[in-house]
């Protein structure tokens, strides 16, 4: 593994979770495997490390984009990912609304229905910390 596609595995595992990466390592097969070794090297590794956005905005970037896109289970993981990096539940509902008007109100409304019990539980574990 190069030294970007491990920065990239560590920056993923901060973002996403141990949980979430080691489920996809370990989901991944020898068919599959070349798929893991790009998102950690290209998505995690060149990407989000350059350092220009904060991994903030990035998230809510995120958010726009899968919400715009219909990718409602990936606006799942990176709704934990967003609260992760910093973003508030305020912000994400923002983030689905602007959404709902320029990407459409279906998208945006699988959006909230996947990203409430999310932000619900994330919140929670917060409060009994």
């Amino acid at each position: 593994m190069s030294e970007r596609a491990k920065q990239g595995e560590q920056v993923r595992r901060e973002v996403l979770g141990d949980f979430y990466v080691d489920r996809a390592r370990s989901n991944s097969t020898e068919f599959s495997e070349p798929l893991q070794e790009f998102l950690n090297e290209n998505v995690w590794g060149l990407i989000w490390t350059r350092g220009i956005l904060e991994r903030k905005t990035r998230s809510l970037v995120n958010l726009a984009i899968l919400t715009a896109t219909g990718k409602t289970k990936e606006v799942e993981v990176h709704t934990l990912g967003a609260l992760r990096n910093g973003c508030s539940p305020e912000e994400i509902r923002e983030v689905f609304l602007q959404a709902a008007v320029y990407a459409g109100v279906p998208n945006a409304l699988e959006a909230f229905k996947v990203a409430a019990p999310v932000v619900e539980k994330f919140l929670e574990e917060k409060a009994a910390d």
